[in-house]
């Protein structure tokens, strides 16, 4: 058996897909299981290449596994709290970042700068694991449930640094309906205040609020149908790449550098005000960079993606 650990969110996961289809592709004959959040389960059935998820919400308790891993392999972290956690699972090799502290002197040392795709495909490649960092796509749901062709806008996430004003996003949503978009605004449950603020601001029917509504299949399948994404720098971003989809991603406190999409698809569009005369932050609200970003802003680089959507033949939907 070979277990990966990584216990993270969405836009993790996806991050990782390079790296877990490396591992399926050097050992077929093996079980690859993932240590990962059980509520990740739709969304691990469209990487493919997993053949088991262990629930693992955290690094407080070893993943619980029917044998010994053959192989243990660290895609959450540098330790050594996670490395402990793996090698109390008792495997015959770990592959992980360096980390003296956790007993583990093997492997390469751990770079802040890295994408977080060529982060784990370098560690990976480190032990003659080939990989490839362009290998993102996920498995296409059926549409069944939710509507096709919308504009999916995405105004929520866990953190509040990284959410664009919701005045803003309820601009940017009326605008694009008078241009003959379909908006639909996303996000978990507890982002369905704020969800629900934009729509009323922008004047939107109330079934058009999915926030809190869907499940991460149905939200895998809505993006995956979509006609384009506009979210902050979360996880919503990630199914639109992983989905080809257009999408205009605002980036906040994290530099795109290390989250951001493929910079090589012009159908994905990044937008980082970070080199603009920001105020200092003073820690409340959305940061600096993105309240320096306008609606018209993000309209152009709307323009933009769906230009190159026709120019490329990159369709959603």
């Amino acid at each position: 058996m070979i277990l990966t650990l990584r216990a993270l969110g969405v836009g993790d996961l996806a991050t990782a897909v390079p790296a877990l289809r490396a591992l399926r592709a050097a050992h077929p004959d093996e079980e690859v299981a993932l240590a990962a959040p059980g509520w990740l389960a739709p969304l691990v059935d469209l990487v493919g290449g997993v053949d088991r998820l262990v629930d693992t919400s955290d690094l407080d308790t070893p993943p619980p596994t029917r044998r010994a891993p053959e192989i243990a392999v660290n895609l959450h972290g540098r330790g050594p709290q996670s490395h402990r956690l793996l090698l109390a699972t008792r495997p015959r090799r770990l592959l992980a970042y360096a980390h003296p502290d956790a007993g583990h002197h093997d492997g390469p040392h751990w770079r802040d700068d890295d994408h977080e795709i060529d982060r784990w495909c370098r560690l990976l490649a480190w032990y003659d694991i080939p990989t490839d960092r362009t290998d993102l796509a996920l498995h296409r749901p059926p549409p069944h449930g939710v509507p096709t062709g919308v504009t999916v806008l995405h105004p929520g996430s866990k953190i509040v640094a990284k959410r664009w004003p919701p005045e803003r996003f309820a601009a940017l949503a009326r605008e694009l309906t008078d241009r003959g978009h379909r908006v639909m605004v996303t996000g978990s449950a507890d982002e369905r205040g704020v969800a629900g603020r934009v729509a009323r601001l922008a004047g939107l029917p109330a079934d058009a609020v999915l926030a809190g509504e869907t499940d991460l299949g149905d939200l895998a399948a809505l993006v995956a149908y979509a006609r384009l994404v506009v979210s902050g720098d979360t996880g919503v971003a990630h199914l639109a790449t992983g989905y080809r989809t257009a999408s205009v991603v605002l980036f906040g406190p994290v530099a795109p550098a290390r989250w951001g999409p493929p910079a090589d698809r012009p159908w994905h569009r990044v937008i980082w005000a970070v080199s603009r005369d920001n105020p200092a932050w003073d820690g409340v609200g959305s940061h600096p960079t993105l309240a320096a970003v306008g609606v018209d802003e993000v309209l152009a680089a709307v323009d933009e993606v769906e230009r190159a959507v026709r120019i490329s033949g990159a369709v959603a939907a």
